[in-house]
């Protein structure tokens, strides 16, 4: 198995078509053909990681977030990021991260949040837009069948439980041959008309490729004649942060002290209490002040996130209660979720758990 099944696997999960655009996902470090002997599992890909790879024979890390996140202009070893990267490289190692493409999923950050608070009733609480996209084409009328299936087993025409894919018959002389031209349909030299058909089908973005090679490969036309356009649908399975309800309702010092010891947390930074009972919980993890606004928007009783600032928290504006559990704590059930959904995917070698703390912030 090469770094590149590996990433299949992972992709499957969490498609990067979906991470955020300021984000650095994918493989930072390596070669996708390199045959894989272990992979190892982390939050963060430090110096000690690195070590920690080599000494258990894995030659490829998969990483929640990115160690290379800005331009890199030299590797001299001066700073951490460089050094990683360097040694990574010395002792033949990959790096893969996943970041934001976890995030926005929806088995992904958020969903595992949830859990470890036993929310039910899951569901996104900022959903993406731009998902799903429409590709329209025109085809002999004796081709469009085929065409139709191959755009259906590349992922296209179905979204969910729903399919869609539309055929208008637009009449004849919509092709037309000539001399220089060498089509599939009639004889060169001659000039051949037949009735065409419009295809139309959706399908999720992040297969855009697979169609598009369908489309080439099973059109009958020399030059293929298609308009892909990005519809403005809100994707109700992808995007960030989740909603979710407690069993039973609490009252606020209750739930915080729940939500610290279910998210193994020294300290949780909080709003004014309100003294409202708390049912419905919005969670984001990892740096969600921009999600204050949509969870009160919710209805959501608490939201928990972390890394807020003095003022993030006046938004609260008595309407909700805010929670900072903390980076690391939010994110850090993430790589044991990873290493879980590998294992199953993967049993020919060894999908391993980091033990290597990469939290910076330290509590007196």
């Amino acid at each position: 198995m090469t770094v590149q099944d590996v990433i299949n696997q992972l992709h499957d999960l969490a498609p990067l078509a979906y991470a955020e655009d300021f984000d650095n996902v994918g493989l930072l470090v390596g070669n996708k053909n390199q045959a894989v002997s272990g992979v190892l599992v982390t939050l963060d890909t430090l110096e000690a990681v690195v070590d920690e790879a080599i000494e258990n024979n894995c030659n490829l890390i998969v990483s929640f977030h990115p160690i290379i996140f800005k331009g890199l202009k030299k590797l001299t070893g001066k700073t951490y990021v460089e050094r990683v990267a360097i040694k990574a490289i010395q002792h033949n190692i990959a790096i893969f991260s996943i970041h934001t493409a976890l995030d926005n999923a929806l088995q992904g950050v958020n969903s595992i949040i949830c859990d470890q608070l036993e929310l039910k009733n899951k569901q996104i609480l900022i959903p993406q837009s731009g998902t799903i996209k429409k590709l329209q084409t025109y085809v002999p009328k004796s081709n469009a069948e085929a065409l139709r299936m191959a755009l259906f087993d590349a992922g296209a025409g179905s979204l969910g439980n729903y399919e869609s894919c539309s055929f208008n018959v637009e009449g004849e002389g919509t092709y037309k041959g000539n001399e220089d031209s060498n089509p599939v349909i009639g004889k060169k030299g001659k000039l051949h008309y037949e009735t065409e058909t419009a295809i139309s089908v959706t399908y999720k973005k992040h297969l855009e490729s697979n169609v598009l090679k369908a489309l080439f490969k099973t059109h009958p036309y020399e030059e293929v004649a298609y308009e892909i356009t990005t519809l403005d649908n809100t994707n109700q399975n992808i995007g960030m942060g989740m909603l979710g309800e407690l069993k039973n309702e609490m009252d606020e010092v209750a739930c915080l002290q729940y939500i610290k010891h279910k998210m193994n947390t020294e300290c949780v930074r909080h709003s004014k209490l309100l003294d409202e009972p708390v049912k419905k919980i919005a969670v984001l993890g990892g740096s969600g002040s921009f999600a204050i606004g949509a969870a009160k928007a919710s209805g959501a009783d608490l939201l928990v996130t972390a890394d807020l600032k003095y003022h993030d928290f006046f938004s609260a504006e008595n309407a909700i209660v805010l929670a900072d559990i903390g980076h690391y704590e939010s994110e850090q059930f993430t790589k044991s979720f990873l290493v879980d959904y590998l294992s199953k995917k993967i049993t020919n070698f060894a999908v391993i758990l980091s033990k290597t703390n990469t939290n910076p912030v330290k509590y007196l």
